[in-house]
C-alpha cells in the first residue's frame, strides 16, 4: 500500500493566526518556530496511522507557504520528505508516481467561509476559485488532481469548516478528523497537539484500509478565478489561453485536469507581480 500525505499548517491544533505560520517575517520566528514542530508531529502521526495500516511507501508532501516548514529530523523516518518550491504540483508534488490513498493533514477551508481558522484559497489574491461552477478551496482543487491519477482522498484534518466543506464536496465516504473549532478567522477551541495526533493516527489507520472512490470532474474542466482586484486579473488574462469574463475574474478550460491545474497555478503566481 502507497499512501501520500499532503500537509498543511493552518489546520494544525492550535493554530489561530498568521504569526504561527509565518516562515519569512523574524518577527514571528518565535510563535512560527513553535508551531512548525507541531506540524512535524501531526505529519508523523498519520505516517505512523498509514503505516499501522500496512503502507510500505509513506510520502510525505511539505504543503505550506514555502514548502520549508517540516523539521526533517524529528519526521517519522519512514516517511520519504517532498520539501521546497516551485513544484509543478504544488501541494501534491508527485501524486503521479501512483499510490492507493492521500491524507490532507492541516488543511483549512475555502476564502470566504466564516466562522474557519485562516481560510482562503491558495493565495489572500483569490477571493473565490469555481471548478465547474462549483465553489471549492484547496481541498477541491487538489481533490480533483488527486483524482485525475486515480487517487482517492481518505482523509482530511483541520477545523470543523474544513470538515463540513469536506463533507459537502466529496461525501462520506472521506473522513474527516476535526481538531479545532473555529469562531472566528483568529480564535478557535482546540484539541491538546498529543490529542490532535492521536486522533489524526488512528483516524489515518482507518481511513487508508478503506479508502474511498477517486473524487474526479466532468472533462472538460473549467477553473474560474475572482481575484481580490481588478489588476490581478489584468495580469492573470496574460496566460496563454485563458480568457477574461468579468472585471476581476479569468477562467481557464482544458480536457485535462492536470492541465487545467498547471494553467490555475499560472494565473495565480503571475497575479503576484505587482
Amino acid at each position: 500500500m502507497r499512501v501520500y500525505l499532503s500537509v498543511d499548517m493552518e489546520g494544525i491544533a492550535g493554530v489561530v493566526h498568521e504569526d504561527q505560520t509565518n516562515p519569512i517575517d523574524p518577527l514571528c520566528a518565535g510563535e512560527y518556530g513553535r508551531f512548525r514542530r507541531l506540524m512535524t508531529a501531526e505529519a508523523s502521526a498519520a505516517v505512523e496511522g498509514a503505516l499501522a495500516a500496512g503502507a510500505t511507501r509513506v510520502v510525505v508532501n511539505d504543503s505550506h507557504w514555502l514548502m520549508r516548514n517540516l523539521l526533517a529530523e524529528e519526521l517519522h523516518p519512514a516517511a520519504e520528505l517532498v520539501s521546497g518550491s516551485t513544484k509543478p504540483r504544488s501541494m501534491l508534488q508527485g501524486i503521479e508516481e501512483g499510490f492507493d490513498a492521500a491524507c490532507f493533514i492541516g488543511y483549512h477551508a475555502q476564502a470566504g467561509t466564516a466562522h474557519a481558522i485562516l481560510d482562503h484559497t491558495y493565495t489572500d489574491r483569490i477571493f473565490q476559485v469555481r471548478l465547474n461552477g462549483q465553489a471549492v478551496g484547496e481541498l477541491g482543487l487538489n481533490a480533483a488532481l488527486a483524482g485525475r491519477f486515480g487517487v482517492p482522498v481518505a482523509l482530511v484534518s483541520g477545523d470543523q469548516a474544513l470538515a463540513a466543506e469536506c463533507e459537502d464536496l466529496l461525501g462520506t465516504g472521506t473522513r474527516t478528523v476535526v481538531v479545532k473549532h473555529a469562531v472566528a478567522r483568529h480564535g478557535a477551541r482546540s484539541v491538546a497537539p498529543a490529542e490532535a495526533c492521536r486522533l489524526i493516527r488512528e483516524g489515518v489507520a482507518a481511513a487508508v484500509r478503506q479508502p474511498p472512490k477517486p473524487w474526479t470532474v466532468a472533462s472538460p474542466a473549467t477553473i474560474e478565478v475572482d481575484f481580490c482586484s481588478s489588476h490581478h486579473a489584468d495580469m492573470a488574462e496574460m496566460v496563454p489561453g485563458s480568457e477574461r469574463i468579468g472585471g476581476r475574474t479569468v477562467q481557464v478550460t482544458h480536457t485535462d485536469f492536470a492541465e487545467a491545474f498547471t494553467a490555475f497555478r499560472a494565473l495565480y503566481n503571475l497575479a503576484s507581480v505587482p
